[in-house]
């Protein structure tokens, strides 16, 4: 019809977003919008560290077939409680989960970046990364962040999941710098750690069933909690608990909070009897 006008019939998307390349979602988004990346971020001088409420503390532990991580629920800025029900443990994709310890904010965005990683792999490729493909993955966005951690912000997550191809749980660590660490048996990052990995010290066996393995990361929470005033340990008063997944074979799920409250009341049941917690044998 003359007279008519049709509006641009162009690609609502620049052609970049259009055009295959690369299957990281980090390396795209720094190329086409690296100021949405949170490690680009400036800051002035100076140190930031105690502007930001920080999370700890974190455990995971193999057994066979799979592999539990859990995390304390408390945040801390300076010496205050900053929140009493913080979650610092999240599912990265189908056979992983990522646990949080450092600055919470940044910690969140990171893994929230994190699980986008994964996915878009997973859309471009048509298949998922390898365990220790995840691992790096994670491993370049912490090195990303490194100078925020000089600055006080560090984020040092611990990873853990099912590896189908070896068929066992695996976990790995890291430091603030991206180097990357895989663990045997049982780790654990956050200011409460090694009060969690000596409780574990006495408690792993390489034969635990799942319901074993979960009690012992809460009775390794309970002595990080303990002995170090960052960690917040079961809250009976406002029914507040660890935060538990389990990965296997058959994918990742985090207990229900009726599941683990059972499991935190029979553990300080068993501490009114016996504050020091279950001893390991001598033998």
């Amino acid at each position: 019809m003359s007279g008519v006008s049709f509006p641009d019939q162009s690609p609502r998307l620049p052609a970049a977003y259009l055009t295959p390349g690369t299957s990281s979602f980090s390396d795209f988004l720094a190329t086409q919008a690296p100021d949405l990346l949170p490690t680009r971020r400036s800051l002035p001088p100076g140190q930031a560290g105690e502007l930001a409420p920080h999370g700890t503390t974190i455990v995971a532990a193999t057994y066979p077939g799979g592999v539990v991580m859990a995390g304390d629920r408390r945040a801390t800025m300076g010496n205050v409680i900053a929140q009493r029900d913080i979650e610092k443990v999240f599912p990265a994709d189908e056979f992983s989960a990522v646990g949080i310890a450092g600055s919470a904010g940044l910690a969140v965005e990171m893994v929230r970046l994190f699980q986008t990683e994964l996915e878009h792999y997973e859309k471009i490729e048509g298949t998922t990364l390898s365990m220790d493909g995840k691992a790096n993955r994670l491993a370049a966005l912490i090195r990303g962040n490194l100078g925020m951690a000089m600055q006080g912000l560090a984020v040092v997550p611990l990873f853990a999941g099912f590896d189908v191809a070896a068929s066992q749980g695996r976990i790995f660590s890291y430091d603030v710098t991206g180097g990357r660490y895989e663990e045997t048996a049982f780790h654990s990052v956050g200011s409460g750690s090694l009060f969690a990995r000596g409780a574990l010290k006495k408690l792993y066996r390489e034969d635990l069933s799942e319901a074993e393995a979960v009690t012992a990361v809460v009775q390794a929470l309970y002595d990080a909690a303990d002995d170090d005033s960052a960690t917040g340990g079961p809250d009976l008063a406002r029914r507040i608990f660890p935060v538990v997944h389990t990965i296997t074979a058959a994918g990742g799920r985090r207990l229900p909070d009726e599941e683990v409250a059972d499991v935190a009341d029979r553990v300080v049941a068993s501490r009114m009897r016996r504050p020091d917690g279950p001893a390991a044998s001598l033998t």
